[in-house]
């Protein structure tokens, strides 16, 4: 099997049939919902000393239902990446867009999920999904709601009243992800999620994600080590090279769901993404 690279720009528009008038305008493309171009981004020392390039000349275009993996070698810029699409940082150099519209700050449209969790601890797992609702001014009985309505999603609301350090790894992850979706945002980004899980507990989560995103579609980009987890998840693969972070391959995953991660096809796409990052593995502590 060999892996398939896609066409970042989008699908090309269909030629016309035998007869039919060609136009002579260019073909259109429907607009990305997300677009990064040509972006680097620098990090200086505290003491003004020492640059370190953590991203180089970085572009790359999405649409509104996929679902992206950035995958790569630690400390080739991921979670960078996702924060700058997160707006939690800004570009050295180039450009974020969201529906054609610069990425300034964080926004309730992109819903962001953190390996630590980063739930609440005084709050319990409802009041943790209400959150962002709240800051967004909605009424109490609209909180409850969706408070209501993502945990069942996730399989919680018998926990409904416990706190955070009254759960599991994984029911912990649950409501993280809950408050994400609690905002309805068109953008789901998650950074290594399931990376502090246990092998077991990891599959179901991964399983659950997918199951959430085809009952609301939406574009989600998932930063991983792991290259099973990207197989098995992403219909498309971003694969990133050692620092400073540029995009090595990017790779269309044409494989339907549900998967079986013992099955041939996935285990040969592992294979293949596996050949294409040990030479980046290999110079990874020369970096």
């Amino acid at each position: 099997m060999t892996l398939e690279a896609r066409d970042p720009r989008g699908p090309m528009v269909a030629t016309p049939p035998h007869g039919a008038p060609l136009s002579t305008s260019a073909p259109v493309r429907p607009s990305p919902k997300l677009s990064v171009c040509r972006v680097t981004k620098t990090f200086v020392s505290p003491d003004g000393g020492q640059e370190m390039v953590a991203l180089e000349n970085v572009s790359l275009e999405a649409g509104a239902h996929s679902f992206i993996c950035l995958l790569g070698p630690s400390g080739c810029g991921k979670t960078t990446l996702l924060n700058l699409i997160a707006g939690f940082l800004q570009p050295t150099e180039g450009e974020l867009r969201v529906d054609g519209e610069p990425i300034a700050s964080p926004n309730s449209d992109r819903g962001v999920v953190f390996q630590d969790y980063a739930l609440f601890p005084w709050l319990t797992v409802q009041q943790n999904v209400q959150f962002g609702p709240r800051v967004l001014g909605r009424s109490k009985a609209e909180r409850a709601a969706i408070a209501e309505r993502y945990l069942t999603m996730v399989g919680l609301t018998e926990f409904r009243n416990r706190y955070p350090h009254q759960l599991s790894g994984g029911m912990k992850q649950r409501v993280a992800i809950a408050r994400a979706l609690a905002n309805h945002p068109s953008i789901l980004l998650l950074d290594e999620p399931f990376g502090a899980l246990d092998a077991m507990t990891r599959e179901t989560m991964q399983d659950e994600l997918l199951a959430l995103t085809t009952q609301e579609p939406k574009l989600v980009v998932f930063v991983t080590h792991s290259v099973l987890e990207a197989v098995f998840l992403a219909d498309r693969i971003i694969v990133m090279s050692a620092r400073p972070g540029r995009i090595l391959a990017d790779l269309a995953v044409p494989l339907a769901h549900p998967r079986d991660r013992t099955a041939h096809d996935v285990t040969e796409h592992v294979r293949e993404i596996r050949a294409l990052l040990a030479p980046q593995l290999r110079d990874e502590p020369r970096r």
